[in-house]
């Protein structure tokens, strides 16, 4: 994920972008994302929506482009300046989003929504670190995986002691020793 949006919020009657810090008995714990930084707390009538969990609408009705996403495209084509904003002309705003996303719902994606975009990006760029991609497995001709990752050794290396911890349904029983009897003679 490029940006990390997982505690950036957008909330109900509170203009701007907002890290959440901490959840309290009446709310939540906030600090603005702009240039003071101020906490204060959101409370829990306020509609809170996490920027990770939005999507953008595509003309495939049943599919939509996770706004880190939407997110990542911009940055890739504008770096991390962008030179509209959300009071740029609404030709240049549209055409904005259709160089973003070709394939994005005219219909179901509002003019308000696309300066919306453009109006988190600025903030989100300006305050958050861009952290490239993780590079996703390949594979080679002959089909061999070539991200390094753990690969199974299908039992052929024997398991560390801690994964065998009783309850773990991958645990290996090794074979305990035959305890040694003594038997007492009768006198």
């Amino acid at each position: 994920m490029p940006y990390d949006l997982k505690e950036v919020a957008a909330i109900s009657g509170m203009p701007g972008l907002y890290r959440l810090l901490k959840p309290t008995r009446a709310g939540v714990i906030i600090e603005a994302l702009d240039e003071k930084g101020t906490r204060s707390v959101a409370s829990a009538r306020n509609k809170v929506s996490l920027l990770h969990e939005i999507s953008i609408y595509t003309q495939d009705y049943d599919q939509t482009v996770p706004l880190s996403e939407v997110f990542d495209r911009i940055h890739q084509k504008h770096g991390a300046e962008l030179s509209l904003t959300h009071k740029s002309d609404d030709r240049d705003l549209t055409a904005f989003m259709a160089d973003i996303m070709p394939d994005y719902d005219r219909d179901r994606v509002y003019l308000s929504d696309i300066k919306k975009l453009v109006q988190w990006y600025n903030t989100v760029s300006k305050r958050l670190e861009y952290q490239a991609p993780a590079e996703e497995e390949t594979t080679t001709e002959d089909g061999a995986a070539t991200a390094e990752e753990a690969l199974s050794t299908a039992g052929i290396i024997p398991a560390a002691e801690e994964t065998n911890a009783a309850g773990s349904p991958e645990a290996v029983t090794e074979a305990k020793p035959a305890k040694k009897t003594t038997k007492k003679k009768a006198e």
